[in-house]
């Protein structure tokens, strides 16, 4: 199981090729305050100084560090370290250089943060990668975080803590994490900055390891038994006590083989009982093995999650599509797929169906039957018409002569009035579908034919072609829909079947209500009189203007001292009043009514059946039918291929990104793969 370590630092180099952190390795994360001894403990599991010292905050970006052991005799057979020695390092972004020299590692360190930090006390979460060969030290991959701070110092921002404690955060968040919690003995255990972080992500403690530093340090009459013990803060992972170089011994070159023989020592004389279960040497082990039995839990996850982005990115890859060879066959293949996903769209059998709203042929049938169909049926046959509109007709259609029976003429009048408004309802509906198949071209854009997207120009060209056609198809559309409402007041046809079938029953009402008002009649009017004298027979001028006069007054012109007295103005137009009507004008004006409303409502119906099939044909079946001629016929010309086929700037750089990404975790498997058969796994 040992060689589960150089599998994983494998996979964290497949991965940093690619400059990716999608997947979340396991790893140790070392999480401390500034001044706790966080580097030190680094650099005693590695053995060499290699990391930058100095007063206040010192890390400031993530350094990512695998220690890789080998074997003394391995070392000076390795091709990639050309040299003869048995320990070096090599950065990331440096390629292949090789460090022997452990100050240039640390000076390289130094530049590198600089470098992007700046020199101003500020951090970055841009990691760091560095990788020690040794055969002095075990198989681990460390993470040293910025030390927590409370302070800003120099010209670091105001926010620093923040940006510290999220920079940490983000890390130790990882499930796959380990965390290295670091606090210095001579300090309150309870009041731990790094096991308060670590708990926030880490409640339960199942991935936390304390490590208790500077155990020289503590005040005279103390120790850190209570504390190494677990009885203070209780940590599942364990606490391991270990002695740091003081900075005297730093400053005085004190090697740290030295430094761990004494702290052997101090721990011997000190803490007699717990020497074997503490020291440097000692945390090395239990990490490593630690992160082994973690390697272990985490990888089956490991693998669902590198296949399950294997095959988003090739689905990625594949959408961004081949590089450009044939021009010619491109462009017609693009314009072909798009005129199919188009017409595919209204048909509903496009391969991308929305399910959030009605798009396409769905929604103009919902058009046509919903929204056009019931706006029709929300129009009132006699809407807009008064009783004395009606009557007014009437009168104007008769002349000058009274009329014994209801002119013809004041029914057609007054039903191409009713029949005008289902005009603009019905070019509304042709407005509402034009909207609807333009909205299909972004539908096909976003959703059905991605590889548009690569080409810009091309994509806009397609655009600008459907929507001059849809403009085209309209007025012709709304042309012929207007003509629609046009032949029906061309000619109203009162012996339509259905207008006959209505009259007839009306005829009969009519003729029913005449017969009982004759029963009704009293026995000493004759009946051959009845229907001369009405309700109100006995009235004088009844229908006339001068009936129309309250009694008592005297007709224009005819008062005291006028020289027309007893004659009439005829200049004087007379103005209805609202009076009640006679049986007459009443029975006549409900019979244009029942005739209007009977006549209208063949007309809408009609109308409902035929705008929707002279839209289907003049409009959406036409631009269905003529959408990829149009399209050849203006896009495919030799002198516009180039500039159409011209892929979007950065479309090269996501579709390299994404072919690196993918041969990354095809290499990922293939490591994965190889565990299972060496049943390391």
């Amino acid at each position: 199981m040992e060689a589960l370590i150089p599998v994983i630092n494998k996979l964290q180099d497949v991965f940093n090729t690619v400059g990716a952190d999608i997947i979340q390795l396991p790893q140790i994360a070392v999480v401390g305050t500034q001044s706790s001894g966080k580097s030190s403990v680094l650099e005693s599991l590695v053995g060499r100084d290699l990391l930058p010292r100095g007063t206040g905050i010192v890390t400031r970006r993530p350094l990512i560090l695998q220690l890789v052991h080998v074997e003394p005799g391995d070392a000076r057979k390795n091709e990639d370290s050309g040299r003869e020695g048995e320990e070096w390092g090599k950065f990331l972004h440096t390629k292949n250089k090789i460090y022997t020299d452990f100050d240039e590692i640390r000076q390289e360190i130094e530049a590198e943060t600089e470098r992007v930090s700046g020199n101003n006390k500020g951090i970055s979460d841009e990691p760091i990668h560095l990788k020690i060969f040794s055969p002095h030290v075990v198989n681990l991959t460390l993470v040293d975080l910025p030390g927590i701070t409370k302070v800003p110092v120099g010209d670091q921002p105001k926010d620093i803590e923040i940006q510290i404690r999220d920079l940490i955060l983000k890390h130790i968040s990882n499930p796959n994490c380990i965390i290295l919690a670091v606090t210095a003995a001579n300090t309150d255990m309870a009041t731990s900055e790094a096991l308060k972080v670590a708990r926030e992500v880490d409640p339960d403690g199942r991935r936390t390891l304390a490590v208790v530093t500077k155990l020289d340090l503590m005040d005279a009459g103390t120790d850190a038994m209570d504390v190494l013990m677990g009885r203070v803060i209780p940590v599942k992972l364990g606490l391991i006590g270990v002695v740091n170089r003081s900075q005297l011994d730093i400053n005085n070159k004190k090697s740290v083989a030295d430094a761990i023989r004494d702290e052997h020592a101090f721990l011997q004389k000190k803490y007699p009982s717990l020497a074997n279960r503490n020291g440097t040497k000692y945390l090395a082990r239990t990490l490593n093995r630690l992160l082994m039995h973690h390697i272990r839990d985490c990888l089956p996850e490991l693998k669902t999650r590198i296949n399950v982005l294997a095959a988003q990115y090739q689905s990625l890859l594949s959408s961004y599509g081949e590089p450009v060879e044939d021009q010619s066959a491109t462009l017609l293949q693009l314009i072909t797929k798009f005129a199919t996903e188009y017409c595919n769209t209204i048909e509903g059998t496009a391969k991308y169906i929305e399910t959030a709203e009605l798009c396409g042929g769905a929604r103009i049938c919902y058009i046509f039957h919903e929204t056009f169909g019931r706006t029709l049926e929300c129009v009132d046959p006699l809407g807009g018409l008064s009783t004395i509109d009606i009557l007014t007709a009437i009168r104007n259609a008769t002349g000058p002569r009274p009329s014994l029976f209801v002119p013809e003429v004041s029914f057609e009048l007054l039903v191409k009035k009713q029949v005008k408004r289902l005009e603009e309802p019905s070019l509304r509906c042709v407005e509402l579908v034009h909207e609807e198949m333009q909205r299909i071209i972004q539908h096909c854009s976003n959703y059905s034919t991605q590889e548009l997207q690569r080409f810009p120009k091309l994509h806009e060209a397609i655009v600008e072609v459907v929507t001059s056609l849809l403009r085209k198809r309209l007025p012709i559309t709304n042309e012929m829909v207007h003509n629609l409402v046009a032949i029906e007041l061309a000619y109203i046809n009162t012996k339509h079947p259905d207008f006959a079938d209505a009259c007839g029953v009306m005829n009969n009402n009519i003729e029913e209500q005449r017969r009982n008002r004759m029963r009704e009649l009293p026995t000493a009017v004759p009946r051959e009189k009845a229907p001369a004298a009405g309700p109100q027979g006995d009235q004088e001028g009844t229908g006339t203007w001068r009936g129309m006069l309250k009694k008592g007054e005297e007709g224009p012109g005819s008062g005291p001292g006028s020289p027309l007295k007893g004659a009439v103005n005829l200049l004087d137009v007379p103005v209805p009043v609202a009076r009640k009507l006679s049986s007459r004008e009443q029975r006549d004006c409900e019979v244009i009514e029942r005739l209007i409303k009977s006549y209208f409502l063949i007309v809408r119906k009609n109308i409902q059946d035929s705008v929707p099939k002279a839209v289907m044909h003049f409009l959406v079946n036409h631009v269905k039918d003529s959408l990829q001629s149009e399209l050849v016929g203006q896009l495919y010309k030799s002198g516009l291929l180039n500039d159409l086929l011209t892929e979007s700037e950065d479309m090269a750089q996501r579709r390299k990104e994404a072919a690196d990404m993918l041969q990354a975790l095809q290499r990922a498997s293939q490591v994965i793969a190889e565990i299972r058969e060496t049943h390391l796994w």
